[in-house]
């Protein structure tokens, strides 16, 4: 019988609906077992034995247990040995460059933003007002130099998509559940649109939060 790749998620962690997208985009087949954060399960001891950091995601391939996102990524294309992690050099340090730009830069800033205007409020922690102001600071010159890098390219990294643009997208995902409005910059945003309507998307969630969050308009 073959053992079947485990990813272990939550519905908000926009690093964890990234490795769930890749995952679709690859074909793979998995288990996708949910960690209640809420009730701490990502501090248990079954949990640390597989991420000792205690933070979704994690897989579970075999046996063989990875944590960090983009590690995970990079690990299931090369498995497959897909173009969405592409073998030639300077190709692959393209797409590598954008991860990073995503890991270091965005997603640091738009975690300002989500966590103020969406975790703390469902969770009851406080509410950093500078920290919100700081994360919409950052967003606000980030999203421009995307804007004017899809006016030259139609994937973030070149002429086909790769986990790079996975990793931008699904760190975009909650821009319209924490008010940041995208639809402004039009190459950016009809190149998320298109991705939102692929399959592998779909197949995590329809929005941000389904399930969880109201549908945005509501």
């Amino acid at each position: 019988m073959q053992v079947m790749l485990k990813i272990y998620h939550f519905p908000l962690s926009t690093p964890a609906n990234k490795v769930r997208m890749c995952a679709n985009a690859l074909g793979l087949k998995y288990e996708s077992i949910a960690v209640n954060l809420r009730e701490r399960e990502h501090k248990k001891p079954a949990y640390l034995a597989i991420n000792p950091f205690g933070k979704v995601p994690a897989i579970d391939d075999d046996g063989f247990y990875l944590f960090e996102s983009n590690a995970i990524m990079k690990y299931l294309a090369r498995k497959q040995d897909s173009g969405l992690y592409p073998s030639q050099l300077q190709s692959q340090a393209c797409v590598d460059e954008w991860c990073d730009f995503v890991a270091s830069l965005l997603a640091p800033a738009f975690g300002r933003v989500v966590f103020n205007r969406i975790l703390a409020p469902l969770s009851g922690a406080k509410v950093s007002e500078e920290s919100l102001a700081d994360g919409l600071k950052f967003v606000g010159n980030y999203l421009p130099v995307l804007e004017q890098r899809f006016v030259t390219s139609r994937f973030i990294a070149g002429h086909r998509m790769t986990i790079a643009d996975i990793a931008l997208l699904a760190t975009l995902d909650p821009s319209e559940a924490c008010g940041i409005e995208l639809s402004g910059y039009r190459k950016l945003y009809s190149w998320r649109e298109a991705l939102r309507a692929d399959e592998f998307y779909k197949a995590v969630h329809d929005y941000y939060g389904q399930g969880v969050l109201p549908a945005p308009g509501f």
